[in-house]
């Protein structure tokens, strides 16, 4: 049986081999460390395909892999990327057929599946901790606002563009939509809302008491329990976890007394918070994981 690839694209593209539910060799990125990791907002999406595709081949060539596994920003339907607000260039595009496109005309005849990264990265988490039997779901905070969840399902699952508030003045988000949670919590959106301070010094000086910066954690905090307390009201309680280069902003225990005075039904009750420190790798094990799933019937 050949090993399975995953692929995770983000503000980079990382690649690697995925045996037994752990990454396998080295991890191939694209801009390297040190380049300009901007570089995916300005290419246009065939050559993202054809950067993937190139990655994937870097591994080992193509040789004897059965499935290869892309989680990408977005919403995917059928391998196609209907939106992505981050990077908007590839909206509507076949990404599924332009990779395995790509690797076809080197040699390479793999199935290719294409995921929501968050859904990776929750396939990833359940993968490594042995409990692919399990509902799991997660948060990644970073540029936007990322909700994951597995068992991977069929739907859109934009939980980052949850409504949390009515207030006609949020209007932060880059889909352009008012209310969401991605215009409060993601990076881009704070960056919008404070354009004295940067995300990082408004986080620090709530710590120093500065007053307007206070109010805005606090809101931050309200507007991610909320987002939890709809998913636990709709899909029942359980574990969360809390993964992106921003997270170490999100206080758990603050985070869990807010969710406990919102969800308030019995059976609902006894969800939990969990930090894990941001890396490629539940990401690349996730798709990879969804991947062989799929094709393997």
């Amino acid at each position: 049986m050949g090993r399975n690839a995953g692929v995770l694209v983000v503000e980079h593209i990382a690649a690697a081999l995925v045996e037994n539910n752990q990454v396998a060799g080295t991890v191939r990125v694209f801009p390297e460390v040190g380049d300009s990791r901007d570089a995916l907002l300005s290419m246009p999406a065939d050559n993202i395909a054809a950067k993937i595709a190139e990655l994937i081949l870097s591994l080992d060539g193509g040789k004897s892999l059965s499935a290869v596994g892309v989680g990408f920003p977005g919403i995917i339907r059928e391998g196609v990327v209907e939106e992505s607000p981050n990077l908007q260039q590839i909206k509507g595009f076949h990404l599924r057929e332009a990779v395995e496109s790509a690797l076809a005309s080197s040699g390479a005849r793999i199935a290719v599946r294409v995921y929501n990264d968050a859904d990776a990265a929750a396939a990833g988490i359940a993968a490594t901790r042995g409990v692919l039997h399990k509902l799991n779901r997660v948060w990644t905070l970073g540029n936007g606002v990322g909700f994951g969840r597995y068992p991977w399902s069929q739907g859109a699952w934009e939980g980052g563009h949850s409504v949390v508030t009515l207030d006609p003045k949020e209007n932060f988000c880059g889909c352009g939509g008012r209310g969401h949670l991605e215009g409060i919590l993601g990076y881009r959106a704070m960056r919008l809302r404070f354009l004295d301070l940067e995300p990082e010094e408004v986080f620090e000086n709530a710590k120093q008491g500065d007053t307007r910066c206070l109010d805005f954690v606090s809101r931050c905090h309200r507007a991610l329990a909320a987002a939890t307390a709809t998913s636990i009201h709709m899909e029942g309680p359980g574990p969360f976890y809390l993964t992106g280069p921003n997270v170490n902003w999100i206080d758990v225990g603050v985070l869990d007394r807010l969710v406990h005075d919102m969800v308030k039904m019995s059976p609902l009750q006894g969800s939990r918070f969990e930090v894990i420190p941001t890396n490629d790798d539940l990401g690349i094990i996730g798709a990879a994981v969804n991947a062989g799933r799929a094709t393997a019937g």
